[in-house]
């Protein structure tokens, strides 16, 4: 390719001296004389004009390279939200199945809120962010469903501090960290789940017993490392995400909104 393209520019560059000699300087000079006196007022201008060439294939190939990489990113942050979906509505599903035994009363409201979080996962969800008061409204949800469910078999400690709910949000990152604690948290412990919003700044923190033996398992951290994936891909240098594995385990995560 480059070798070509000497010898092309070489071509031209000696024809366009030749050119210049003969029919605008009219010299009658010999080939040789010709290319020592006039050989630069060919180079300039072509130099120049293969550097705006050259520019623009760079900077179309820059263009082609982001849109690949751009359509790539598209395409890996579907699928690892492909991966929360199911989970948190099985787990709705089969707490409306058991209420309808016990107290068939309450399911209708349970119905309307599993409704709306169909409609969060499956239609708003696919928009690159979505208001911070929709995605708290959903968690709202979801934390009703798993104080029914979890009922008398684990203690849950859940609170909410935001200044502002106007803010844009990347969806279904906060019910991975949560979802996550329910999971996998031991029976009859304690779950604290907070969020925290001001000035910008989330602050989503939760904490979980856990099995010390089950914490290096690839089912145990795989929702997170997903969750970490798609903090990389949209939020880059405005996150940051830590895991603490002490007595409990604690997830921490600060984003910049």
């Amino acid at each position: 390719m480059y070798l070509l393209y000497t010898l092309v520019f070489a071509t031209i560059s000696f024809l366009a001296t030749q050119l210049y000699c003969y029919s605008f300087a009219k010299c009658g000079c010999t080939i040789v004389k010709c290319l020592s006196d006039y050989l630069w007022q060919s180079l300039v201008p072509l130099i120049f004009f293969s550097f705006i060439w050259i520019l623009y294939r760079f900077i179309d190939k820059e263009n082609e390279i982001e849109a690949i990489k751009k359509e790539h990113v598209e395409m890996e942050l579907k699928f690892l939200k492909s991966q929360i979906n199911p989970h948190v509505l099985f787990n709705n599903l089969n707490t409306i199945y058991s209420y309808s035994l016990e107290n068939p009363n309450e399911v209708p409201e349970m119905i309307l809120m599993l409704s709306d979080n169909l409609k969060h996962v499956l239609y708003e969800s696919n928009s690159k962010t979505i208001s911070l008061e929709k995605e708290i409204q959903f968690i709202d949800n979801y934390m009703k469903f798993q104080k029914i469910r979890t009922e008398g078999v684990k203690q849950i400690h859940y609170k909410k501090e935001i200044d502002f709910n106007k803010y844009q949000i990347a969806p279904l990152l906060l019910i991975t960290i949560i979802e996550n604690a329910f999971k996998h948290s031991t029976l009859h412990s304690d779950i604290s789940i907070s969020i925290r919003v001001k000035n910008g700044i989330l602050e989503c923190v939760c904490e979980n017993d856990y099995d010390k033996e089950k914490v290096s398992t690839t089912d145990f951290r795989i929702g997170l490392q997903n969750l970490e994936k798609r903090l990389e891909l949209i939020y880059k240098d405005a996150y940051e995400f830590r895991i603490d594995k002490g007595e409990n385990f604690k997830v921490h995560l600060k984003l910049n909104l």
